[in-house]
């Protein structure tokens, strides 16, 4: 098994699928999809287009109005960005040796449809007549 590299240094992992061979076989000055440029790009891209106007954002923009300090909220709500995605990347790379990527991507499907599903059921129950008559 292939060695991938690691820019933040931590211990490298095995490469399972043999990217590392597809982008030395590569012709010189094209872009493998396992490289870094290419990952990088696609997660930033990912996240960016992800993040935009989900409850995050809508939180950092009211804590900018309330509190008139911008900068003090922008370095709070990345650090805590980054805080999360920290969580995210080393709990996906757990998963990645426990799991195979077919098996990783079927169960985050499920579990964004049962989210989904969730959520949806109680907007209904709190927008219902009866729940509205209790309250």
């Amino acid at each position: 098994m292939n060695e991938l590299p690691d820019p933040l240094g931590l211990p490298s992992q095995p490469d399972p699928a043999g990217h590392a061979e597809a982008e030395a076989a590569a012709p010189p000055g094209s872009k493998a999809a396992g490289s870094w440029g290419a990952v990088f790009l696609s997660t930033a891209t990912t996240v960016f287009l992800a993040e935009l106007g989900d409850k995050t954002q809508l939180a950092a923009l009211l804590l900018s109005a309330e509190s008139g300090r911008p900068g003090v909220v922008f370095l709070g709500a990345s650090l805590a960005l980054i805080c999360s995605s920290l969580v995210g990347v080393l709990l996906g790379r757990w998963l990645s040796r426990v799991m195979a990527p077919e098996q990783l991507e079927r169960a985050a499907g499920l579990l964004m449809v049962a989210l989904g599903l969730w959520l949806g059921r109680q907007a209904v129950l709190q927008f219902s007549p009866l729940h509205q008559a209790l309250s």
